[in-house]
């Protein structure tokens, strides 16, 4: 009888890195929120595993991530994801120009005290991350019905699936708040 395998209940299975992310550089959790953007416009076509998004939809899967494009740089993009002018792009070049994009991120956005401010408004003061409790009692305050359900959606979704009782570290918060548009 083979031996028992041991049980790993407290470690979360760490996502990893296909190819296509490791010969971009990106993270297994940027190369699935690239494929979530992807997904939302995409088209099947023959011969394309992931399928293809028309050429119109890019900017918009682009401003989903968190990521858009200047102008000059969307004429750009377009020039590489659709070089023969066929009006669709497909997925590992749409890959490749969001880690482009990723890496350029410009670091200068709010100053760390701005983020660090507005985290502690959530907290309310207290250190540590932004729990469950923290989010109902801003939602109490901004008197709003908000679903328990919906708080905690929303903690797993910035946390990564961490765990509701993990809550939101510092830097996820920033994350999110970067991604709903409060900072660029």
């Amino acid at each position: 009888m083979p031996p028992k395998r041991k049980a790993t209940a407290a470690a979360e299975p760490k996502e990893r890195q296909s190819k296509l992310a490791k010969e971009h550089n990106i993270s297994a959790r940027q190369e699935r929120e690239i494929k979530e953007a992807f997904a939302l416009f995409a088209e099947p076509m023959e011969g394309e595993k992931e399928g293809v998004i028309p050429v119109k939809d890019v900017r918009r899967a682009m401003v989903a991530l968190g990521i858009p494009p200047t102008k000059p740089e969307l004429k750009e993009f377009l020039e590489i994801l659709d070089p023969d002018d066929e009006g669709y792009a497909s997925y590992e070049p749409f890959v490749a120009i969001c880690a482009l994009k990723l890496h350029a991120k410009d670091d200068s956005g709010p100053a760390s005290d701005e983020v660090d401010e507005a985290f502690r408004l959530f907290t309310g003061g207290a250190d540590g991350p932004l729990t469950l409790a923290h989010l109902k009692r801003v939602a109490m305050t901004l008197k709003q019905d908000v679903d328990e359900q919906l708080l905690k959606d929303m903690i797993l979704e910035a946390n990564g699936g961490a765990g509701v009782g993990k809550g939101v570290a510092r830097s996820e918060f920033e994350e999110v708040m970067r991604r709903a548009g409060a900072w660029k």
